[in-house]
């Protein structure tokens, strides 16, 4: 380890106030850091994203061309994305969905409580982001169900992925099959967690820790892009939180149905089983950790140490950080 190691402090003073606040940060408070920066992690995700579905949907209603696409859709989570690991993912290791915070606690030996307030945290993060994009869009979404209504068609199309429910609440278009459309969902989910589980393996020397987030935020694009039509939610923070904040605004017919159950929980389990592949075939703890990730590691670690915590002390969660963020 290094022993010429600069902390911000050094270089850099801070006012009374926020000198104060730095010892509770990291000692009464420090819970609340970790799930602010869960929380504005995926708000950062359902900002970006939501935010360029509403046009989508609108749009073609008001008839008004060219708002958004899907490849723009596409492009907006994996911005999102982006901007939530690279922001805020130092505070809190960066799992921004409960699945991964799940699949965490069961790998890496994430404490079950932390994973709780994680899991509410990064929830709230997406409903309150859909509450404001609807704040935001309100006149126009307002509009379009004017529109939908004048023609008769709100009660069919209101809580449809066409619909303007459908850019917070997810829907399934009438008529496929539910079993598929699990099986979309599935399959998809096991996708990303390899693809996530493979750019955090900190053995991998052509994914450095300043490349995961652009590469995991590809792989999200290219989920949306392929597996958006059918129904996909790949992120329950998402889909919880988009769902509340569809009841909150539109009452109880929001809630989905039977497919509500299969947004929410599917990518549970195939993240689950997309981590068991990567570490029963992909990990191999025989590879050198390249000098990057050796370089990202140190810091976490030197972080732990300029608070007063030896390696053996730091927390099972904080070793998990230590190998690279989630």
């Amino acid at each position: 380890m290094p022993t010429n190691v600069v902390h911000l402090r050094d270089v850099q003073s801070r006012s009374k106030f926020f000198t104060i606040w730095e010892k509770h940060r990291h000692t009464t408070v420090h819970w609340l850091v970790e799930c602010f920066a869960e929380f504005v992690g995926v708000f950062f995700y359902v900002y970006a994203g939501v935010g360029s579905q509403v046009p989508f949907i609108v749009g073609p209603i008001l008839s008004i061309d060219g708002l958004s696409s899907v490849l723009q859709i596409g492009l907006a989570y994996a911005c999102g994305i982006i901007f939530a690991i690279t922001i805020c993912s130092s505070t809190s290791g960066g799992h921004f969905n409960p699945a991964v915070t799940i699949t965490l606690m069961l790998f890496k030996g994430f404490p079950a409580f932390k994973a709780v307030r994680y899991i509410i945290a990064q929830i709230l993060g997406g409903y309150i982001a859909c509450l404001l994009i609807y704040v935001q869009w309100h006149d126009l979404i307002t509009a379009s169900e004017l529109v939908l209504a004048a023609t008769g068609t709100l009660d069919s199309a209101l809580f449809t992925p066409q619909g303007p429910a459908g850019a917070f609440g997810l829907y399934v278009i009438p008529g496929l099959s539910l079993g598929r459309v699990f099986l979309n969902e599935f399959v998809t989910d096991v996708f990303l967690a390899l693809v996530i589980w493979g750019s955090i393996d900190p053995t991998n020397v052509l994914v450095t820790p300043q490349l995961a987030p652009f590469v995991i935020a590809i792989a999200y694009a290219a989920a949306i892009w392929g597996f958006a039509t059918p129904a996909l939610a790949a992120n329950p923070a998402r889909d919880i939180g988009g769902r509340l904040a569809a009841m909150t605004i539109w009452g109880k017919q929001a809630a989905g149905g039977r497919y509500a159950a299969i947004a929410a929980l599917t990518s549970i389990p195939a993240t689950i089983l997309g981590v068991f592949i990567h570490e029963l075939f992909l990990t191999d703890y025989a590879r050198v950790i390249p000098s990057a990730q050796r370089e990202y590691m140190e810091v976490h670690l030197n972080h732990a140490h300029a608070h007063g915590k030896a390696a053996s002390d730091v927390a099972s969660n904080e070793k998990a950080d230590l190998e690279h963020n989630a």
